[in-house]
């Protein structure tokens, strides 16, 4: 482990997190109001156009984290990013191991899908490292232990809190990050969250170099999460369109039906005994249904999915509505 890149004390960073001191001697780091260059004047971070606000009024800093955020036009606040010390405003509880494995099968695709960006990333540039973005890294996604312990790559995250996988605070609709400057991109369990996710997904593009990868992980079949940070949901198709500036590698299913089935169980169970605590429950007592995924039809199963997945190239050609039609992968 590495000290931590921000100067936080006490903190550590696996190895493959980049330094934030690298991306700021690189220009790479941008103003997300005016699209300058982010310059260090002492324990201040400031956008280096005199005309920009955030010139005159450094960036907000928190639990020792830079927040790059233009706060005109997000839904984070300066007030409350220094209120909670750029915590979490969503509790985030670790369930004990034995019950996060009856809950959730391990995520055989992150992985996969981790290593197939990398090994692609190093082949096309076997000279240099490639760069890879965590978009909502505030933790360690489901299946990518392994990539953020391959010193092969480095990683860049960003979330809306601090946390010790990330090098700075940001929203992803406006990414403080200079054009291309990423070889890879990956948005696991983020675009159910964000407001408009065909700006992030330009934003992503954006940053992406050319041939830049991008892997997202997104729900399609599930209930409410995180409360009133929870806005939408997308079929395979619909994805797949969501990205129609990408060249497909693959695309499909992450979790299939059966934990589609568990989710909604727990969810009537909450409805019909008003308890939060009596659903989660409910939830762990069919805790089998996701198991029965692996049995499940995969075609009609990815029209019940409760997530998919999308692996693609920055492309220079646009999906067709027309394309789109035809991609559909469901069991009609």
């Amino acid at each position: 482990m590495d000290s931590d890149p921000t100067g936080r004390p006490g903190a550590t960073y696996p190895d493959a997190v980049l330094p934030i001191e690298t991306l700021l001697a690189e220009r790479a780091l941008i103003c997300p109001t005016c699209g300058s260059t982010i310059e260090r004047v002492g324990a201040d971070w400031r956008c280096s156009a005199a005309s920009c606000s955030n010139s005159v009024t450094p960036f907000a800093v928190a639990a020792g984290v830079p927040a790059f955020v233009d706060f005109e036009q997000s839904v984070l606040s300066r007030e409350a990013l220094a209120s909670t010390d750029a915590a979490s405003l969503v509790t985030r509880t670790e369930r004990p191991g034995l019950v996060k494995r009856m809950l959730h099968p391990a995520n055989h695709t992150a992985p996969r899908i981790a290593a197939t960006m990398l090994d692609l990333l190093l082949a096309d540039q076997p000279q240099r490292k490639p760069r890879i973005l965590v978009i909502g890294g505030g933790t360690v996604g489901n299946g990518l232990e392994t990539l953020y312990a391959d010193d092969r790559g480095d990683i860049v995250g960003f979330d809306v809190y601090a946390s010790d996988h990330t090098q700075f605070v940001a929203d992803g609709h406006r990414i403080p990050l200079a054009d291309g400057s990423v070889d890879g991109v990956i948005i696991q369990a983020v675009l159910e969250h964000v407001l408009e996710p065909v700006v992030v997904v330009a934003e992503i593009r954006r940053v992406l170099r050319a041939g830049g990868l991008v892997y997202a992980d997104t729900p399609f079949m599930q209930q409410v999460h995180e409360g009133p940070y929870d806005f939408t949901r997308f079929t395979e198709s619909g994805q797949r369109y969501l990205f129609r500036d990408f060249d497909e590698i693959e695309s499909g299913m992450v979790a299939g039906a059966g934990t589609s089935l568990r989710w909604s169980i727990q969810y009537f169970v909450r409805a019909l005994s008003r308890s939060i605590a009596i659903g989660r429950i409910a939830g762990l007592l069919f805790f089998w249904l996701s198991h029965l995924d692996r049995f499940l039809d995969p075609k009609h199963s990815l029209d019940g999915a409760n997530s998919v997945y999308f692996l693609g190239r920055r492309g220079s050609r646009v999906m067709t509505p027309r394309e789109a039609i035809e991609h559909y992968l469901g069991g009609m």
